[in-house]
């Protein structure tokens, strides 16, 4: 019987994922997309996933990625689990929309807050609990994009759960009028549920679309050409951002939980 919340993570953590949790490495990668674990698995030379299980995962050199699937209820669902593993950090490679003129497409967005749209962190939290990510784990990502020779833009990231809202004159205005750089669905749920969970928890994005101009909204087309020109750097620079926390062994667990 699954009576504590200890006993149900552990349980659904291997449910979900179909791996033992013994397997699981202390480091987690967490995407949306199948790419990017396809990716990771023939770049650290491991093993597939079980693409048969709802959030399959691959595991190489102490880091473990997870493809937990769109939206926040999956990004809450996933920080849930985790806590049965007492992941030392989290990072999220996911992809995002730019909201300023000056931002393009293939840039490097490093949140240091989200606005919490997408109401499922409610669940967790008041509504005036900002959604923040590890200080100490966003400067490891920060110096891995640097060493890697890019750049970043750094502000607050919009979390909705709408995803069709292109076309919403309205909502765009109120985009404008917060300010944000960029729109995405998961990071507020995200860094709320890995702060409840005491989980450290980043992000790194990359900005796949600019949907405040009609000419900027993600197509088929267009998102092939972000896969090919940029998610090879973006996966390699979340691996060497988890790979400087295990070389150099420094906790980035700054908050009291």
């Amino acid at each position: 019987m699954l009576k504590t919340k200890s006993d149900i993570v552990e349980n659904w953590l291997t449910r979900y994922t179909g791996e033992q949790l013994e397997n699981f490495g202390k480091l987690i990668l967490l995407t949306n997309f199948k790419h990017y674990l396809n990716l990771f698995c023939k770049k650290m030379k491991t093993d597939s996933p079980d693409w048969d299980a709802n959030m399959p995962c691959a595991t190489a050199d102490g880091i473990t990625m997870i493809h937990f699937g769109m939206g926040s209820p999956n990004a809450a669902l996933i920080m849930d689990v985790l806590s049965a593993v007492s992941p030392k950090a989290v990072l999220f490679l996911g992809k995002c929309g730019v909201l300023k003129q000056a931002h393009e497409v293939g840039d490097f967005i490093l949140p240091i807050a989200a606005l919490r749209g997408e109401g499922t962190s409610n669940d967790y939290f008041p509504p005036e609990v900002p959604a923040l990510p590890a200080f100490m784990l966003q400067r490891a990502v920060s110096t891995a994009v640097r060493n890697a020779g890019h750049d970043y833009w750094t502000g607050t990231v919009y979390t909705t759960n709408r995803r069709v809202w292109e076309h919403d004159d309205g909502f765009k205005n109120y985009l404008r009028s917060i300010r944000c750089l960029a729109i995405d669905m998961e990071t507020a749920t995200l860094f709320s549920v890995g702060f409840y969970n005491g989980i450290t928890t980043g992000a790194l994005l990359l900005a796949s679309d600019k949907p405040m101009i009609s000419s900027g909204i993600k197509t088929a087309e267009s998102d092939k050409l972000v896969t090919t020109d940029f998610v090879d750097d973006h996966i390699m620079i979340g691996v060497e951002a988890l790979k400087l926390i295990q070389r150099e062994g420094t906790t980035v667990k700054h908050l009291r939980f």
